[in-house]
């Protein structure tokens, strides 16, 4: 036990054995929809009008789909504890997946094999990126009340996703967004969840999240059984057999010429760099913010587990897999190290073979963890400096943008290009980094291909 909490540095940033595996099951927790929601997604699964469902990508064999998720979200967040020691975990990200499978197969008519390989070559890039320390160059250029901005941005933007997943925030159809039924159960669910979490933390209980998903799910579970109630966590049901990853391994490696030679293949692999370098970058400045004592090299290396976790995963059959913003929830459980990323991995890992026990963990159970790690983000809005005009209206742009549009990634290119253009037009233009203006550059220029192909 002393020899893993002297690798780990557990002791030094003031955590314990039981709080980080604490914090790294509450993580997976938050995390294991994606398992579900992913092999969804890549395979464009949509309504049939009729109360079932239909498959858009053609072939992708949804099923080892499941099982690259978890393989590829289980070794990349245990690479990430042990290389980086950061309690950050990966898996599939959202709506990089939807990109797969809407934009790339169905709408630029690429097969899945082709996509995957888009994937993959992202993944090079990004790594080359890392290695030759462009993306330090880039990060270190972003004024830091920006890195603020992003940081309360994301805590918004999580707590505002962890609202809409129960239905507490709807579409209306008459405004954009509205306040739901709350009669729901699965909307009372969550709030249940949400103060039971808030009154364990007013109390000062340690690990107040994880406790509060465990008593949501627990009240959830005989809600459902009892009374019958929809929309509730269920009781697993194990048995079946296990899915195979022949069908999809390789796949990407052998579709790299074909997406090579084509000049619109390059704007996919563009597009999946572009998300998934600003979506890590925000992440990582989000859950570092959170600590103390990490070090630049730490989250060096966090980026080069990061984008090898692209590579290895579009080979497995996946696509991009990033940093979850969800490791939030783990830190506010008390995570402070790569101790519980791998306790993480290690679900994600046996999740293969334990899948139904997730079943259990429903969005009306994920919600508070998500509000409450949002709250605690947020806080990081005090430190902008408000009295700066610039920094001021591109905070501003970053945060909105962010949670409106739905998009980390998005929110942080509105906000690097609002300051570059008041910059220039307050007669600053050479205090800022030329790196900011050529991200801005980048940013333009995905925003162009994505709107015109």
């Amino acid at each position: 036990m002393e020899s893993i909490k002297k690798f780990f540095k557990i002791e030094e940033r003031g955590s314990s054995l039981k709080v980080e595996i604490l914090g790294g099951l509450t993580t997976f927790l938050t995390m294991a929809y994606i398992l579900f929601a992913n092999p969804a997604l890549m395979g464009g699964v949509v309504s049939d009008g009729a109360g079932g469902s239909i498959q858009l990508v053609a072939g992708l064999n949804l099923e080892s789909v499941f099982f690259a998720t978890a393989l590829a979200a289980g070794l990349a967040t245990i690479a990430m504890g042990l290389f980086a020691k950061l309690p950050v975990a990966l898996a599939p990200g959202m709506g990089l997946n939807a990109f797969f499978s809407f934009t790339v197969v169905l709408n630029m008519g690429y097969t899945w094999e082709q996509a995957l390989a888009a994937v993959l070559v992202s993944g090079l890039i990004y790594l080359a990126i890392t290695l030759l320390g462009v993306r330090k160059k880039v990060v270190n250029a972003i004024p830091q009340s920006l890195k603020f901005a992003i940081g309360s941005g994301i805590g918004f933007f999580i707590a505002y996703i962890g609202l809409v997943n129960v239905g507490i925030i709807v579409n209306t159809g008459g405004t954009n967004t509205s306040l739901g039924d709350l009669t729901n159960p699965t909307a009372l669910l969550a709030l249940f969840g949400i103060f039971l979490t808030i009154i364990l933390l007013a109390l000062k209980v340690r690990a107040a999240v994880f406790f509060g998903l465990v008593g949501t799910a627990v009240v959830g579970l005989i809600v459902g059984l009892v009374f019958g109630v929809s929309g509730m966590p269920m009781l697993p049901e194990f048995g079946g057999t296990l899915p195979s990853l022949a069908p999809l391994f390789g796949q990407a490696i052998l579709a790299v010429p074909s997406i090579l030679i084509q000049p619109v293949g390059w704007f996919a692999i563009f597009a999946f760099l572009f998300v998934d370098f600003f979506d890590t970058s925000g992440t990582l400045m989000a859950v570092t913010g959170q600590m103390e004592g990490v070090t630049e090299e730490d989250i060096q290396k966090a980026n080069i587990v990061d984008s090898t976790a692209t590579v290895v995963g579009s080979v497995f059959g996946t696509s991009t897999v990033t940093s979850y913003i969800e490791s939030l929830s783990g830190i506010g459980a008390g995570a402070r190290t790569g101790l519980a990323s791998v306790v993480t991995g290690v679900l994600f890992l046996l999740s293969i073979f334990l899948s139904p026990l997730l079943s259990v963990v429903t969005p009306g159970v994920t919600a508070a963890a998500m509000v409450i790690v949002g709250t605690m983000m947020a806080a990081s809005i005090g430190k902008i400096e408000w009295s700066n005009w610039p920094i001021a209206i591109s905070s501003f742009m970053t945060i909105l943008v962010m949670i409106l549009a739905y998009s980390i990634s998005d929110g942080i290119g509105f906000g690097f290009l609002t300051y570059v253009v008041v910059m220039i037009f307050s007669k600053k233009a050479k205090e800022v980094s030329p790196l900011l203006y050529g991200a801005t550059a980048f940013f333009l220029l995905y925003i162009i291909l994505l709107n015109v192909l």
